[in-house]
């Protein structure tokens, strides 16, 4: 019997400290953990394509799973987009992530980003695209995680313009009479 009361009061002051410990070092809420960088405009001409350029930065401290991650269980990170029918997003091009592995199980290497990363993409206007500006709105999805616990997943928004010019096919230079 006294040792069954040991054990609650020792799972008692453990669960206590632990909370003292989550109230002095809170789970941080509301906190940006990854930036979009801004991105330049995109132009691009009926039938063709252009690259995209987006660049990410993951506060220090803390890190993101990469798009392929070594486990089933982890959260990829993600690019999606929401387009007007004058423009398409060709293939993404995710950055290889860096294998690191952490204190809670230092046997396992994580695939992860940290710091700047950069995600490729291709601009695709249609044939029949309708010359003008068209505003890309994108949004990233992640899990931060630092060397301790990770977070509940995020949703970063972002925002680019993509302009539809001319074919650059060059008219005729006026003869002069």
């Amino acid at each position: 019997m006294k040792l069954f009361y040991s054990l609650v009061l020792l799972t008692a002051v453990t669960a206590n400290g632990l909370f003292a410990a989550g109230q002095e070092n809170p789970a941080p809420q509301g906190r940006v953990f990854v930036t979009a960088l801004p991105i330049d405009n995109v132009s691009v001409s009926p039938g063709h394509r252009s690259p995209v350029q987006l660049t990410f930065h993951v506060e220090s401290g803390y890190h993101i799973n990469s798009s392929k991650p070594m486990s089933e269980e982890l959260i990829p990170t993600q690019v999606h987009f929401s387009l007007p029918g004058e423009v398409a997003v060709g293939k993404i091009e995710y950055p290889a992530g860096e294998l690191m592995n952490f204190p809670f199980d230092p046997t396992t290497k994580l695939s992860v980003y940290s710091g700047d990363f950069v995600v490729r993409g291709l601009i695709v206007a249609p044939t029949a695209a309708a010359l003008g500006t068209y505003t890309i709105h994108g949004e990233l999805k992640y899990q931060a995680c630092d060397n301790n616990a990770c977070y509940p997943p995020k949703k970063l928004p972002f925002t680019f313009n993509v302009k539809i010019t001319p074919g650059g096919k060059r008219l005729p230079r006026a003869r002069p009479n």
